[in-house]
């Protein structure tokens, strides 16, 4: 078998096992997001995928697939039984997702598992060739990381979870929590959905193992007595829109969906539910809302249809067979309470259907439901949003959700509360075509903007940037700091007394990126901050234009993190031991703030590449990737809206951006206050943009101004990228820890 140089284990083949008209068997390709992502990354590096062909006690050599070499890992039926139903599905499924069933713990479960795990990582060192990326998918097969690690130290490992991961006080029931953490860090990265996932991640590492963790990484114990490197942070998966496009323009698609329509009575409006049959994803809950609407006579089946399609899911395991019993008696009663000759008031589907008619079904519906208890992203909700070419429709969409922290314009939800998700079906049923075409064009340029392909080329690159063998004489990733008056203001700062490290964070610790979320601190600039912070007399602090809450998130900030954060230029302040500060504003502010992000987006809806950006204290117009007339029709439109409506506000320019507050503070302002609540004897500030520079001028004869890339500044000294201010941060870390010796 010929070694391959990127691997993916998953535990699934990407392909589906068929017998053709003459009884032999047959290959085709699974429609999964997965594969899908995957597909250019296997063709080209001639990659081998490592997983089960689907079917029990089947013996299959290792094949060729459409460029790609196929290796199958058999399993048995007691394989498939324990492993699988049992440990994967009936023990780690209910636990991570906040135990919404209850978990079973067997130790005959867990000693399956590990033993299927060690199967796939044998077959995936089998595979590899020397120094080969290999690629872990998903919770069935959370041990194998370290597995692979053991059998080929030479390989770079990835772990993706698509699942959620749980809070520390759930994942602790666990009676294997150990070996799974330690499993998991085998690998190089391990990307998981939501920020909050690789957080609850870290933390359970912190209280299991104690191990460091840091947003530059967590430190594990090699055997050798050594430590190696673990980055642990969200890569939010996608799906390929451009499919989903292409489909919901064909005329036969459309023409699918006008028949739909009429099949179901031509009612005004149709919600529409896809989901897999599980317990997760919330349908007794909108069923609930949906039949007490009916009841209260709030909505009419002559006017309002609601379809279910519920795929078949785990059809042998007690929960889900309990899960059916139970959905299809409540559809059952509803219909019978409410359905007329003419018109039905909901039409459940438990089958699975070809995508040709998820995206008719997509173009019919006039509300999609997607009120998940807990998903790890849940991307029909993307399909939806990528399939409604005409920028209609409305997506009332889960708060615990991984798509909620990327689609902002969808009616947000929490399924608990039904008396709320009812108000917000009728909020949907009433929406103004108007509302549901400003909400729809921001959610599809979410979607269309990151595909799942630039999920895995993301993920992928980050594996590449952070694996520890990546030579340290780059000169691009690990540039020397030769400029003598950089070297001589760090030596001078580094003898301070008590050192304030003041640092923007986009642009400066991070690379600029098309979709800010995305941005991340290079990891040589995390460790930089991280060794900085760690010293005594020398706290660190962000200093960012962000939200509050946005610059936590980007900068993977937990609780009990000790960096200082100031956010929105100085109007938020976030306290190691305290938390963030109140502020105190103008009680109409926020509803002004409110109207006229309201009214920005409306105007700025059809400028290709322009969004707007909800910030606490106001709103950013966005033109990283417009073109320059559409960039200038934005920003002119948003000084209009401004001039007229909020004269006192304060605007500012950045990079690619204008931003308009009711809030005037500074990043000056924030040092200041800094400065002053710290006790700081010097300040070190280092940013990139023109809203840096009221810090940098603000700066004393003992301070040191660092100025990253080119621009007019007040600093007094200046280094060329972001990685020359990580080996500056770096060095200034070595030399204050020196001083203290």
């Amino acid at each position: 078998m010929d070694k391959a140089e990127f691997v993916v284990v998953a535990n699934r083949l990407p392909v589906d096992r068929t017998v053709d008209a003459d009884g032999s068997d047959a290959w085709r390709r699974s429609p999964g997001g997965l594969v899908t992502a995957l597909e250019p990354v296997m063709h080209k590096a001639d990659g081998a995928w490592v997983g089960w062909a689907g079917q029990p006690d089947v013996v299959l050599d290792p094949f060729e697939f459409e460029s790609t070499l196929l290796v199958p890992v058999t399993l048995s039926a007691e394989d498939v039984e324990l492993y699988y139903e049992g440990f994967s599905n009936d023990t780690i499924w209910p636990l991570y997702h906040d135990v919404i069933a209850e978990p079973r713990y067997s130790r005959l479960w867990w000693d399956a598992y590990v033993r299927v795990n060690r199967r796939f990582a044998e077959a995936a060192a089998a595979a590899a060739a020397d120094g080969a990326t290999v690629w872990v998918q998903d919770y069935q097969l959370q041990l194998v990381p370290r597995m692979l690690r053991e059998l080929r130290p030479d390989l770079v490992i990835g772990y993706f979870h698509h699942i959620p991961f749980p809070a520390y006080g759930l994942y602790s029931q666990l009676p294997w929590r150990r070996q799974v953490l330690e499993g998991l860090l085998g690998a190089d990265v391990i990307g998981f959905q939501r920020v909050a996932d690789a957080g609850n991640f870290a933390r359970a590492v912190r209280r299991q193992l104690r191990y460091e963790t840091k947003a530059s990484g967590i430190a594990v114990p090699n055997p050798d007595g050594t430590t190696r490197m673990s980055l642990a942070r969200a890569f939010p998966i996608s799906i390929d829109a451009s499919s989903y496009i292409e489909l919901a323009r064909r005329p036969d698609v459309q023409e699918r969906a006008r028949q739909i329509r009429e099949s179901l009575g031509n009612p005004k409006r149709i919600f529409l539910g896809v989901d897999r049959l599980d317990y997760t994803k919330g349908i007794r809950h909108r069923l609930k809302a949906y039949g007490e609407l009916l009841t209260e006579e709030k909505l009419s089946v002559d006017d309002v249809t609601l379809v279910q399609v519920a795929s078949p899911s785990r059809e042998r395991v007690a929960a889900y067979i309990q899960l059916r019993d139970e959905i299809e008696l409540t559809v059952g009663r509803i219909n019978g309470d409410f359905d007329t000759m003419g018109h039905t008031a909901i039409r459940y589907l438990h089958q699975a259907y070809p995508r040709e008619e998820m995206v008719a079904l997509f173009l019919a519906a006039d509300v999609m439901l997607v009120t998940a208890l807990r998903d790890g992203m849940n991307l029909v909700a993307k399909e939806y949003v990528a399939s409604r070419v005409d920028n209609r429709g409305v997506l009332l969409l889960s708060e615990f959700a991984g798509a909620a922290d990327e689609l902002g314009t969808a009616v947000r939800v929490n399924p608990h509360d039904i008396e709320g998700l009812k108000e917000a079906m009728m909020r949907a049923v009433e929406m103004s075509p108007g509302e549901q075409g400003r909400r729809m064009r921001a959610a599809r340029r979410r979607v269309l903007e990151h595909s799942v392909e630039d999920w895995s080329r993301e993920f992928l690159e980050a594996l590449e940037k952070f694996h520890p063998r990546r030579s340290v004489s780059d000169d691009r990733d690990h540039p020397q700091i030769d400029d003598q008056a950089v070297l001589d203001a760090l030596a001078r700062v580094a003898a301070s007394d008590r050192l304030l490290v003041a640092l923007d964070f986009d642009g400066t610790l991070a690379p600029l990126e098309d979709e800010p979320m995305n941005a991340r601190a290079l990891p040589t600039a995390a460790a930089a901050v991280a060794a900085l912070a760690a010293l005594p007399d020398t706290p660190v602090a962000f200093v960012s234009g962000r939200s509050l809450h946005d610059l936590r998130e980007i900068a993977e900030h937990a609780d009990d993190a000790q960096i200082f954060l100031a956010g929105s230029h100085g109007a938020e302040f976030w306290l190691p031991g305290e938390g963030a500060l109140e502020t105190d504003d103008d009680e109409d502010a926020p509803t002004l703030r409110d109207e006229l992000r309201e009214e920005m987006t409306a105007q700025v809806g059809d400028l290709q590449g322009v969004w707007v950006e909800p910030k606490t204290f106001g709103f950013g117009i966005h033109t990283r990737v417009a073109s320059a007339a559409d960039a200038q029709t934005a920003r002119d439109a948003a000084d209009r809206l401004v001039q007229e409506r909020a004269p006192h506000w304060r605007r500012r320019t950045g990079h690619n951006i204008v931003e308009y507050s009711f809030r005037h503070e500074g990043k000056d302002s924030a040092i200041a206050a800094l400065r002053e609540r710290l006790g700081a004897t010097a300040v070190l500030f280092a940013g990139d943009d023109v809203t840096d520079e009221d810090a940098l001028a603000s700066l004393g004869p003992d301070d040191l101004g660092i100025r990253v890339g080119d621009g007019q500044t007040a600093a007094s000294v200046r280094v060329g990228s972001i990685q020359e201010l990580a080996a500056a941060l770096a060095l200034l870390a070595r030399m204050r820890a020196e001083g203290r010796e």
